[in-house]
């Protein structure tokens, strides 16, 4: 079926090519790496012109959905998309409505703990086995290299997230962590913090390894409390400047 434009390359047309795509190629089972059909062939098979099709490719590759793999065997090859999308199009809107980065800790307080009890009824021991890790090595951290540290903490939060087995919760909450994590209250841990941290972690983990829901989510909700009242001290400027898209991301 032909996709009809009103002249030229209408961007409507480019956004139904590109839902096209995705939905055929999950239909056909394709998964991250697998290679699209070549140019000529998705050019015949939706009607459209050329200028369309590479909107709509353009589009996917911006959400992160596809990369273009150069070369005579290249083309458009499916990605896994991370949070980042989603991330940057909350800072565009906050940045819209002159939200300050103090909204975002405030969402994390909101949602994070929740998230924290569900995932304390789902895990799996793999997964408390990788949290554990990441405690390791914010302790073997706890002097050392400040973002092996970091990317610790950041990893203890996203396999929380993402054990909830809900991907709709585990990108919501890499998406809110992004958007903190590139900030300078994100990338502020002096030891005196490193060690609230490592605290704050070894806390939840046990309540979670003790599969203590509420126990689990109040101490998430302590955790983030604790650090937004450290930041309202530190940094009160930062977290009442609205989030600016441009420098964010």
């Amino acid at each position: 079926m032909a996709i009809m434009t009103s002249g030229g390359r209408s961007p409507k047309a480019a956004v139904v090519v590109s839902q096209r795509i995705i939905q055929e190629a999950h239909d056909a089972g394709l998964g991250p790496g697998d290679l699209l059909p070549p140019e000529k062939v998705m050019v015949e098979q939706y009607q459209i012109g050329r200028g369309t099709l590479r909107e709509a490719l353009r589009l996917l590759e911006f959400q992160g959905v596809i990369t273009m793999k150069p070369g005579p065997r290249g083309g458009p090859v499916l990605q896994t998309p991370t949070a980042s999308f989603l991330s940057g199009a909350f800072v565009l809107l906050m940045q819209l409505k002159n939200a300050p980065l103090r909204a975002i800790f405030e969402a994390r307080l909101a949602i994070e703990p929740v998230i924290t009890r569900v995932a304390a009824a789902n895990i799996s021991p793999e997964k408390l086995d990788d949290i554990a890790e990441t405690i390791e090595q914010m302790r073997t951290e706890l002097n050392g290299d400040r973002y092996v540290f970091l990317d610790a903490n950041k990893k203890f939060h996203d396999i929380i997230a993402w054990s909830t087995d809900n991907p709709l919760l585990g990108y919501l909450a890499d998406s809110l962590l992004e958007v903190t994590n590139n900030t300078i209250v994100g990338l502020d841990f002096p030891l005196a913090r490193r060690k609230a941290t490592l605290a704050a972690h070894e806390a939840i983990f046990r309540a979670m390894a003790d599969r203590d829901a509420p126990a689990s989510m109040a101490e998430m909700t302590e955790h983030i409390d604790e650090y937004l009242r450290y930041a309202e001290k530190k940094f009160p400027d930062v977290l009442n400047s609205v989030v600016r898209w441009d420098r964010t991301f």
